[in-house]
């Protein structure tokens, strides 16, 4: 599911996704949909600027971190992890102040902890992607369960979008969205289910 454009409520991507209809002529939705959403990835930096902004769009739309996308890479360091990891109260206070991202205690810190998560996943699988290959795959309760057991500030929604968002879970696009079609030849992960 991917929040709407505005308001509060959710829309259902499997069967039925209004985001499939609206997002393709917006303004802000119009290039994520198209060439994100769903889109397997594999280098660290996007892999955890999405957790980011999943873990921030909690409470708001999707858009409001879209159009705050470019404050969030300043204000995270192009989300370099050993620079976020390395974070100190200093580098909280410096975010909490800045009017380019969401300013939420709780978000702040969950940032700086899952970098640093991210880093002794390096040690234990080779990296983030590989963590998520080594645990593929997984319906979506059982990643739940793992994320919350794992990260911070990963509840169900969370991690759901997450791994939808980089096609560890059907679900980004409507079946006969042009972008769904592309991305079924291309191969997610979870066809290879």
């Amino acid at each position: 599911m991917r929040r709407a454009a505005s308001g509060r409520s959710t829309l259902y991507a499997i069967g039925m996704s209004g985001y499939c209809d609206f997002a393709p002529h917006h303004p802000v939705h119009a290039s994520y949909h198209a060439q994100e959403y769903g889109f397997p990835q594999r280098d660290e930096a996007v892999l955890f600027e999405r957790l980011l902004l999943e873990i921030n769009q909690a409470g708001l739309s999707w858009e409001t971190v879209l159009k705050k996308r470019e404050g969030f890479r300043q204000a995270y360091g192009g989300f370099d992890v050993d620079s976020v990891a390395a974070y100190g109260e200093p580098d909280r206070q410096r975010l909490l102040a800045d009017p380019g991202i969401i300013r939420n205690r709780l978000k702040v810190d969950a940032a700086i902890h899952n970098a640093q998560v991210i880093q002794r996943l390096r040690d234990s699988h080779g990296g983030f992607a590989a963590w998520l290959d080594a645990h593929h795959p997984r319906d979506k309760a059982e990643w739940v369960k793992l994320f919350k057991k794992t990260f911070r500030f990963t509840g169900g929604e969370i991690t759901g979008e997450f791994l939808m968002s980089l096609g560890y879970l059907p679900g980004a696009h409507r079946q006969d969205c042009p972008v769904h079609l592309h991305l079924t030849r291309k191969g997610t992960p979870w066809q290879s289910v």
